[in-house]
């Protein structure tokens, strides 16, 4: 069993959690980052972090058959997850604008499917992946996710677990207490 400082401990660490002045994918700004792919390159962190959250998923007597996560900062953990999990592990990818199964994956009707994400905030990849399991006929039975910065408001319709959980603080760019002190934002993202 890991505790919240041990985990955090591993993101300081690796330098998945980052401190400044950052510019997100909503074109807000925030002083805190979490990139988990930095976490993700050493698979001991990875296969730690994951064993975590799927003891957390197992305790809590969610019935997994399959992990799906968003491609592509979830594919990792769905990987992981489900190795720890003893089941599949599955991505969904954009095709026209729209989170879908490709490369030959598929949802059984009836399966049971946990999806896994590294980081939320808003929540938007996660929805997109609950309804193209939804669609396939899968029934979701809970999100696992490294990092929910949401604060708790990003309501995804099923139980979560998050091995941290924060309320990031975000600012418009035109309330920025950084832009105002001359900080440069840098957008660390994986989306351009």
């Amino acid at each position: 069993m890991l505790n919240p400082e041990q985990i955090r401990a591993i993101f300081t660490e690796t330098g998945a959690m980052l401190n400044g002045h950052f510019l997100l994918t909503s074109g807000q700004h925030s002083n805190q980052y979490f990139q988990c792919a930095q976490v993700l390159q050493y698979p001991q962190h990875g296969e730690l972090l994951c064993q975590e959250l799927a003891r957390r998923i197992m305790a809590k007597g969610h019935p997994v058959q399959a992990v799906i996560a968003p491609a592509t900062g979830g594919i990792l953990v769905s990987y992981e997850l489900a190795r720890a999990l003893g089941v599949r592990s599955l991505f969904a990818e954009r095709e026209q604008g729209i989170m879908t199964l490709r490369r030959g994956f598929r949802i059984k009707p009836g399966e049971q499917v946990l999806v896994a994400e590294d980081v939320i905030t808003t929540g938007g990849s996660v929805r997109e992946v609950i309804a193209a399991v939804e669609n396939w006929g899968g029934k979701v039975v809970a999100v696992a996710v490294l990092v929910n910065r949401s604060g708790g408001k990003a309501d995804l319709g099923v139980p979560t677990e998050a091995l941290i959980n924060t309320d990031v603080v975000t600012y418009q760019p035109e309330n920025c207490p950084l832009c105002q002190q001359g900080l440069p934002a840098v957008k660390p993202g994986s989306r351009k």
